[in-house]
């Protein structure tokens, strides 16, 4: 489709020089001149502003120069059926149906390569995400996160990048010292009751806190209550994050996402990779000491405050620890480009990261944050509250099972990553047209059906060179192919933006295009040749639904 794209800019460039020399115009194009397509389907398939760029070099106003060229303009040979002009000199250009059946040709052809590129062939690039803390089970915002970044990283594979998928395991930190002291506590409150063993306040209140600890004691009896309590909650928040962690692998890979690498943070530790990007960063006109501790200048990448590094206690950050993955990603596995999918409240961490990047001497637009917002869940018209702290949520294996995996993959990736999202559960488990997820289905299992029926009569889609295109003439058929020619555009704009949705409304609106056309135009029951074009031109929708949904990470089943 992009060798389509240069073929028809190249005809319209052609016609224009030629229209030039018979209007006496200079045959070079003026500074500013663009050919692109339009907004509205009403103002043509591409439009050029040639008209009012060459208004100083021919002393003419915008539409006579635009006049005076479409006057002249010859479409023989060409993808161009006309031209029209439009406001105060745009020349609009309206195609055949010559390039209408190159689109099926070439979807018939490339099959499920239809689509991709090599627009990013030799970037390699990490998408991170999901990284939830292994301190207890999956929830809503991990389920968008996860939708999102898989997908973005199959966009990419798909614009020819070496991608990675990585989950950054905090399995050391401020959160794992709150699961050991909620642990610690539950299991003493197990042996000396609630009243005697305070819980903390600021601690994982939930039902699954407790199940850890009655599981640990069936396994143990009482062989840590008169043990340190250091060595107790060691024991037992290794026990509960191997258990935590195999969940993870688990619940994720039920979702359809499968990572290349689980990258943990006690590795950075180990490794002494936080100590030599603290060192690095000392010597980086960054850092300040100041109370005894090491402090990042925040302030100069446009935060309100600097940033502790390392505490007075000797202990680094987060914040600190965080810039050694960093600088682990860049500098010691070698990626051109990291993409993180983080949620809206880490907003105020994106600007220090990439300036700690810059102190690192890493070019900080070689990191790219997709910032994510809250997901609102709605029933009966109603918000449904959750609250991890609390326990009272729901987790991402709730949500399969009231809904399914392929309605939770597609409503999250409904809107950007920027904006609110309602998931309204009524909605996803709906079988009606008004649920997008079945309409897209829908779609591609009416097809498959019109498909098997047309096979047992002895029909089947004929071969590209055997099909005569130029009878798809009907409106709906105009607007079914413009649409698939659409997708590879669709694809690269995705990944250029970091924005899989863009596929989620772009399978809608094929989907929708396709119910259109299959009211509107009659597949059996015409004359042959028109049923073969017809049939090879739904086959084609076929292909281009599975590209799209399988790029999403649902399914695109064959019967409903």
């Amino acid at each position: 489709m992009k060798n389509i794209n240069k073929e028809i800019k190249k005809q319209i460039e052609a016609t224009l020089k030629s229209a030039f020399e018979k209007c006496g115009f200079p045959c070079d194009f003026p500074e500013g001149y663009v050919i692109e397509k339009p907004r509205e389907k009403a103002h043509g398939d591409f439009s050029a502003n040639i008209a009012m760029t060459l208004t100083k070099a021919a002393k003419k106003a915008p539409r006579v120069i635009a006049q005076e060229l479409t006057d002249n303009m010859d479409f023989s040979g060409t993808f161009i059926e006309k031209a029209e002009i439009a406001g105060p000199g745009f020349i609009n250009f309206f195609l055949n149906g010559l390039q209408r059946a190159e689109t099926v040709r070439t979807v018939m052809l490339e099959k499920e390569d239809y689509g991709k590129s090599e627009n990013l062939k030799g970037n390699k690039i990490m998408v991170e995400f999901v990284s939830a803390n292994p301190t207890g089970p999956m929830h809503m915002g991990n389920a968008r996160g996860g939708a999102l970044g898989d997908s973005l990283a199959a966009v990419l594979e798909a614009s020819g990048a070496d991608v990675t998928r990585e989950f950054y395991l905090n399995d050391a930190g401020a959160q794992i010292v709150k699961l050991a002291k909620s642990l610690n506590a539950r299991f003493m409150q197990h042996f000396m009751g609630e009243d005697a063993v305070e819980f903390p306040e600021d601690g994982y209140h939930g039902n699954d806190i407790k199940e850890h600890m009655e599981n640990f004691i069936a396994e143990t009896g009482d062989k840590y209550l008169n043990v340190s309590e250091d060595e107790r909650k060691k024991v037992i928040t290794d026990y509960v994050l191997e258990k935590n962690i195999a969940a993870l692998h688990t619940d994720l890979a039920a979702y359809k996402i499968n990572y290349d690498v689980w990258f943990p943070e006690s590795d950075l530790y180990k490794s002494g990779e936080v100590e030599e990007t603290i060192e690095q960063l000392k010597k980086s006109d960054y850092t300040y000491e100041k109370d005894g501790a090491l402090w990042f200048k925040s302030t100069t990448f446009g935060l309100e405050k600097d940033d502790v590094l390392v505490r007075n206690t000797g202990i680094p950050t987060y914040f600190a620890v965080d810039i050694a993955y960093h600088r682990n990603k860049f500098l010691v596995r070698g990626f051109d480009k990291v993409i993180n999918v983080w949620g809206a409240d880490h907003h105020g961490h994106v600007a220090r990261m990439k300036g700690a990047m810059q102190a690192l001497g890493i070019d900080p637009d070689r990191l790219h944050v997709v910032l994510m917002q809250l997901v609102r869940l709605m029933q009966d018209g109603e918000i449904v509250r959750i609250s991890k702290r609390t326990g009272n949520m729901i987790t991402l294996n709730d949500l399969i099972d009231e809904i399914g995996l392929e309605p939770a993959r597609f409503f999250f990736n409904l809107r950007q990553a920027e904006s609110h999202l309602e998931f309204d559960l009524d909605l996803a488990k709906s079988q009606t047209s008004e649920n997008p997820v079945f309409y897209v289905q829908y779609a591609h299992a009416r097809i498959c059906s019109v498909l098997r029926l047309l096979k047992s009569e002895g029909v089947e889609v004929a071969s590209p060179d055997k099909t005569d295109f130029s009878l798809l003439q009907a409106e709906e058929e105009k607007e079914l192919i413009d649409k698939l020619a659409a997708y590879p555009d669709e694809i690269a704009s995705a990944a250029e933006h970091y924005d899989p949705s863009r596929l989620t409304r772009y399978a809608i609106d094929l989907a929708s295009a396709f119910h259109s056309f299959y009211n509107a135009c009659h597949i059996k029951g015409v004359d042959e040749n028109l049923m073969l074009a017809r049939l090879a031109l739904a086959s084609c929708v076929k292909t281009v639904l599975y590209s799209d949904l399988s790029l999403l990470g649902v399914e695109a089943p064959e019967k409903m």
